[in-house]
């Protein structure tokens, strides 16, 4: 447990463990592994298992002071923020430290998607409307879907990084929410929220799109 991989270790590692993706297809991406990366280096003898859990715990609590609404909404954002942050870091220590398993794998998938429909949830409960946070919701869950329907049918690559990765949603999770807190005195949170809501479900369609692309010449091939 002491030792730990070099960060280009980790990197490609992490490749490895997502069907190939190439990380350095998204300056974002790569921005965020590095990050949690670095934090995983002092915070080695952590549990992976347990910062999962506390990242999903932290994301569910983000609804509460979004369904409070008012200037709640900006500490809503950031509880948002803190739950990415411990989601990323789960998978960095697991990496890193050589104790990546495929349960905890698919243990991770489970909870982000799980950490999603909250995220979802209070983007709804902040003031969109609940066909368009549902639709977010989708979207985000989407894209997993289609990579793992496709390694089941043979496809060794997951397809490319696209404009709707983890660190996007949760990056438009957390601005739309801490935006709409800071706009609520002029009683704009509402529709700060539907337009943030909106922006991601346009960018999601966007990143299936590049997604389905990718996924269907590897089908076809």
């Amino acid at each position: 447990m002491g030792a730990v991989l070099s960060r280009e270790e980790y990197l490609a590692a992490w490749s490895t463990w997502h069907g190939g993706t190439d990380p350095a297809g998204s300056r974002l991406v790569r921005g965020w592994l590095s990050m949690v990366y670095a934090l995983a280096r002092p915070t080695r003898r952590l549990p992976p298992v347990a910062v999962t859990a506390a990242g999903l715990l932290v994301a569910a609590a983000a609804v509460v002071p979004a369904a409070a609404g008012d200037l709640w909404l900006v500490p809503a954002g950031l509880l948002v923020g803190v739950s990415a942050v411990l989601d990323g870091l789960d998978g960095a220590l697991a990496i890193a430290t050589g104790r990546a398993s495929r349960r905890g794998f698919v243990l991770d998938s489970a909870v982000d998607r799980l950490s999603e429909a909250a995220f979802a949830a209070a983007l709804w409960v902040a003031g969109a409307p609940g066909w368009l946070a549902a639709a977010f919701g989708a979207l985000c869950w989407l894209p997993d879907y289609l990579r793992a329907r496709a390694g089941q049918a043979g496809v060794s690559e997951t397809g490319q990084i696209s404009v709707w990765e983890r660190p996007t949603r949760v990056a438009m999770t957390g601005f739309t929410l801490g935006g709409a807190g800071v706009v609520s005195g002029l009683d704009l949170a509402g529709a700060v929220a539907t337009s943030g809501t909106a922006v991601g479900c346009l960018l999601g369609v966007v990143g299936v799109a590049q997604l389905g692309t990718s996924l269907r010449r590897a089908l076809a091939d």
